[in-house]
């Protein structure tokens, strides 16, 4: 049951004294990774903070593409789609989890642009045409990803597109080149 369902108990709930409102909302906040996440960014921490934390995203994303090195080569074959599948959707959490914490559109959508553009650099092959489902999965996942980006790019305010602009190129080929090949046949 929600609160604003029953008007009843909202209205029980706002008439608590200041300290037991206090109390139940300690409580609840702990119940809450990302409200007690939110909460220590908007309260605790400054600009300072916030570049902090895009490096520290920029870093594991890195990270996370140079540990792929080890797990994934460039070959098309079932694992390699699937391991990169899997390694392209924790970045996009890890991204996610970010934007939520910090609402920074700017650095969201240029990590985006990162995971987007890094595996195209580093697997190429990944990209190309194949009869595995997995590949076909793999690459509706990117499109779609890409398509969602873009329209995340176009909010942004034009200076900010600008700076994003040579990604922004590269990950439209990419979306374009496979988009050539979901139309061509064997």
């Amino acid at each position: 049951m929600s609160l604003h369902k029953d008007p009843e108990l909202k209205s029980a709930v706002l008439n608590l004294s200041q300290k037991e409102k206090d109390k139940l909302l300690v409580r609840l906040i702990g119940k809450d990774k990302m409200l007690l996440k939110q909460l220590h960014y908007q309260l605790l921490e400054n600009e300072y903070d916030l570049e902090n934390r895009i490096e520290v995203l920029k870093r594991k994303l890195e990270k996370l593409f140079l540990d792929t090195n080890s797990k994934l080569s460039n070959e098309g074959i079932f694992s390699n789609y699937k391991t990169l599948n899997t390694i392209l959707r924790q970045a996009s959490g890890t991204i996610n989890e970010h934007e939520k914490v910090t609402k920074d559109k700017f650095s969201a959508v240029e990590s985006r642009l990162y995971i987007l553009t890094e595996p195209y650099r580093l697997y190429p092959k990944l990209y190309e045409k194949s009869h595995l489902q997995a590949a076909e999965k793999l690459q509706k996942y990117i499109i779609t990803r890409i398509k969602v980006t873009l329209n995340n790019v176009s909010g942004l305010h034009e200076d900010l597109q600008f700076d994003l602009q040579e990604a922004v190129n590269t990950v439209e080929q990419i979306k374009l080149s496979l988009e050539r090949r979901e139309n061509e046949t064997f």
